[in-house]
Formats: structure tokens, C-alpha cells, sequence
């Protein structure tokens, strides 16, 4: 039974979900009413997902998904807020989020999204050893398993997008990584939306990686990405 860690302030809204996912999704859910009771919660036992109201007292939910990121680089998170703007959905995911679900939202779209993204991680994990997770990139290392870029005694952790980006940038080093196959691969769904958040993780990339001049990632017009290392 997958358990999922349910962080919500409103308690009739956070029963009536813990029920239903429990009950309907057939999952153990952990309810906790504010982002410090999450945070411990947490750090107690392994979740396999969790969904984090963002407006919340104490510790909103951007906090708490912060935090637990440096804990924790893949599990799946799903932010849930009454707001709408595009500011928050790409903070959501900046943050590391994997999906993001507007208030008042119909469960039975919650389940679709959680059992979505339990598949995904489901079979991340199964194909975790089909492709390379090492590379050396100029006088970087990247370590996509700890999501880790150094370079000396500099370590700089990634988001877990952050990291599926750069894989598969570094799996196709000097030949073209079409936008269509890195939203597909990553977001499964070139929207627009998605494409902006995209370019964010991009920009942070070539941060990363701005100690090294032979290191470059540069956009192919009308096409995509290309990672060239002189």
C-alpha cells in the first residue's frame, strides 16, 4: 500500500481527502494540519507522495516543499493553493514540484494526478539502470542518482527536473535535443506552460556550468537544445 503524506490546514477539506484517497485510491495517508506537523511527520517515515496545501499557517507549503527537497530529491510532490497565477504554478515547480492542482479541484482529478505520478516513479525506478547516470562534463562531474554537479570541493544539488534535464542533455551531448522530446520525457506534455518552466530550469543549468567556457548549451533555432563540449 503506497503511502501518501496529506498536509492541509482546512480539516474538513483534509478528511474528507484522506477518506476518499484512502477508501477509493486504497492508500495509507498521513494528515497533518500545518507545514511544521508535515515536516516532522516527514522525517519519521518514508512517503511514496505527498500533496502540500500552500497556503497554510506556520509553514506554508512552498517552505515546507523547499525543505523537504534538500531531504529529499525525487519524491513526488503535488502543491495545491486557491491561487491561479502563473507566478505561483512556476514557483511550484521551481521548488521542485511535480504538479501543481488548483482550488476548488474535483478529487477524483487529485486521484488521476497522484496515480499518474505514482506510475511515473513506478517506472523511473524500474528503468533506473537503462541509461548512464555518470558524466564528465569539462571540469564538472554530474551525478544524476544524487543530482549532484561538482567541480572540487563545489557541489551544487539539483532539482529533480533540473537533473532529468541535464541527463538527458548529457545522453545526447553535441547532437540536438528537440523541446517536443524533453517536455514528453519530463513533464509528459509539451504545453506551453510547461515550456516556459522549462527555459527556467535551462537558465539555472547554464549557471551551474558557467565556470567552464568549453561547456556550452546553446538553443537551436526552431529545433531545440544542443550541449557542446569543446
Amino acid at each position: 500500500m503506497k503511502k501518501i503524506l496529506l498536509v492541509e490546514d482546512d480539516p474538513n477539506l483534509g478528511l474528507l481527502l484522506q477518506d476518499y484517497l484512502q477508501l477509493k485510491g486504497k492508500f495509507d495517508v498521513t494528515l497533518c494540519k500545518d507545514g511544521d506537523e508535515g515536516l516532522r511527520a516527514f522525517t519519521k517515515q518514508q512517503y511514496d507522495l505527498l500533496i502540500l496545501d500552500v497556503m497554510m499557517p506556520k509553514k506554508d507549503g512552498f517552505t515546507l516543499g523547499k525543505e523537504i527537497r534538500k531531504i529529499n530529491g525525487t519524491v513526488p510532490i503535488i502543491f495545491a493553493t486557491a491561487k491561479a497565477m502563473i507566478e505561483d504554478k512556476t514557483m511550484a515547480f521551481n521548488l521542485g514540484g511535480d504538479d501543481y492542482i488548483t482550488k476548488p479541484f474535483r478529487i477524483e482529478e487529485l486521484l488521476l494526478r497522484i496515480n499518474a505520478l505514482l506510475k511515473r516513479s513506478d517506472t523511473t525506478e524500474k528503468k533506473g539502470d537503462d541509461k548512464p547516470s555518470q558524466f564528465k562534463l569539462g571540469i564538472y562531474s554530474f551525478d544524476y542518482t544524487s543530482q549532484l554537479i561538482t567541480h572540487g570541493d563545489v557541489l551544487q544539488k539539483l532539482s529533480t527536473k533540473e537533473a532529468e534535464l541535464l541527463r538527458l542533455l548529457c545522453i545526447k551531448k553535441n547532437e540536438v535535443l528537440t523541446r517536443e522530446e524533453a517536455l514528453l520525457n519530463i513533464w509528459h506534455d509539451d504545453n506551453y506552460f510547461n515550456g516556459r518552466s522549462m527555459d527556467v530550469f535551462l537558465s539555472k543549468i547554464r549557471k551551474y556550468l558557467k565556470e567552464d567556457p568549453s561547456v556550452e548549451i546553446i538553443n537551436v533555432h526552431g529545433r531545440g537544445y544542443k550541449l557542446l563540449i569543446n
